[in-house]
Formats: structure tokens, sequence, C-alpha cells
């Protein structure tokens, strides 16, 4: 599967920051997030707006290295406690990163924790950075959540991609998906040709877009493949089906579980 456009990720910024604010609208700010326990709604909610913030800030500057939070302007939440202007500053936050983003384009040499020190990193991260708190945010408030094929495809594939660095990094729990023999394979019952099958080498793990006998398979939709992923839902929902060794599936999540 290849990346979507630049334009697109911007475009999903906005969108997917639209539908937390409806997800927030009406809802008890002081609940806990059951995917995220130690946040209320409403730090759930500062900690997007805060990163739109900063990766604004980043992208603003063209800075070379990272920006501490407490520097940029405005990313520790609106300064009144009323519901709307948290919807108001959340609505700031997103419209001025992807104005920042916009103006830049996606080659822009800019400061990031990846490899690639360019705003399109930037754009595809903060994206998926919001597809995942949305779901929070959704499950929290008991509201509807999905997101269209290709942007739920695009979120499972970057969190690969995210693993696997921090793998070739040497994160300790990331260098533990390994050993030949094993595999994974995600399923999508929704939307043909949407595979992933994930193999464990000796030292490290590789991924391709096929169909085939594994291990461990997750089938379900789309939506609920990248939610089971991200662990914002149980793999043992009645949402979607496990076949094979579940073990290696918890294995896989426990592992992939840092930041």
């Amino acid at each position: 599967m290849t990346l979507l456009p630049y334009d697109r990720y911007c475009d999903e910024i906005l969108t997917q920051t639209d539908g937390l604010r409806a997800a927030l609208k009406d809802a008890d700010l002081t609940a806990r997030v059951p995917t995220c326990p130690e946040w209320s709604l409403r730090e759930l909610a500062v900690h997007v707006g805060g990163a739109h913030r900063w990766v604004g800030e980043i992208v603003r500057t063209r800075a070379t290295e990272d920006i501490p939070e407490d520097r940029v302007p405005g990313s520790a939440g609106p300064e009144s406690e009323e519901p709307g202007a948290l919807d108001a500053w959340l609505a700031e936050g997103a419209e001025g990163a992807v104005a920042a983003l916009r103006e830049a384009g996606p080659d822009t040499e800019v400061w990031s924790w990846s490899a690639e020190q360019r705003p399109s990193f930037w754009a595809r991260r903060m994206a998926h950075e919001t597809v995942v708190h949305r779901a929070d945010a959704a499950l929290a408030a008991r509201a509807d959540y999905e997101v269209t094929p290709e942007v739920a495809a695009d979120t499972i594939e970057e969190w690969l991609e995210i693993v696997a660095a921090a793998q070739r990094d040497g994160d300790p729990e990331a260098v533990e998906l390994c050993g030949g023999g094993r595999s994974l394979h995600l399923h999508a019952t929704d939307v043909p040709g949407a595979e992933w099958l994930i193999e464990f080498g000796e030292d490290a793990f590789g991924w391709r877009h096929a169909h085939g006998k594994a291990t461990v398979a997750l089938r379900g939709t789309l939506t609920d493949l990248m939610l089971v992923f991200h662990r914002r839902l149980s793999p043992g929902s009645t949402r979607v089906e496990v076949l094979g060794d579940a073990e290696l599936l918890d294995f896989w999540l426990d592992r992939s579980s840092f930041g």
C-alpha cells in the first residue's frame, strides 16, 4: 500500500480533530478514558491539542532540534475550564498545525524524532495520532467511531514502520519481536486486499501485503483491525475473530506497546 498524498494527511488532521471535538461535545470531560486510564477526557484533548501546537511550532520555525513543550505557546490548554473554550482551542491548534505544514510543504528540512526530517513525517504522524486518540475519546464518550479504509490501512502501516524502527534502534520490547517460523496475519473482512502478513525472522520481523496461512490470524473490519493493532479494542472482542495461536497476537501487542 502506498502513502496518502501530503495534502490528504493535512486534511485528515482537521477531519479527525473535528471528529474528536464531536465526541467531546456534551460528554463528561472528567470521565476517565478506558484505553488511557491515566487521563480524563479533558486531559486527552489537551494532549492532542498540545501535540498539534508542538508540531506546528517545529514546522513553522523550521526547528533543527526538539522544542520543549513548555516553550510552545498555548500548549498547556485553554485558560478557561469551559467546554466551549476547549473546543475552540482544539480547532485552533489543528488549524495552526495544518497551516504551518501547508506553508512549509512536504520536503522542507525540519527536526523530527524519525530518520525522516521533513514535514511529510509530521503530517502523517499527526494525522494518525489524531485518528487513534479520537478512538480513545469515542470509547470513553460511547460515541460512534469509524475511519475511511485508506486511513485505517495507513494507520496500521505507519505503526508497523514505527515498531520496525524501534526494533532497529534496540528498543528492549521491540527487539523481542523475532524468532523464525512464526507469523501474524491481519485480514480485513470488508475491504478486498487489505491484508498484512507479518513474519518473524531470526533477528527482526518484516511484513508484506499477502494472503497466507499464519501462526495466528486476526479477522474483522479494517477499522476494528486498526483498533486492535493499536490496543484500543481487545482481541477478545466479539467484533473480531482470532484464529490460531492467540498467545502470539498477545505477544505482539504487549511488545509493541511502547510510546
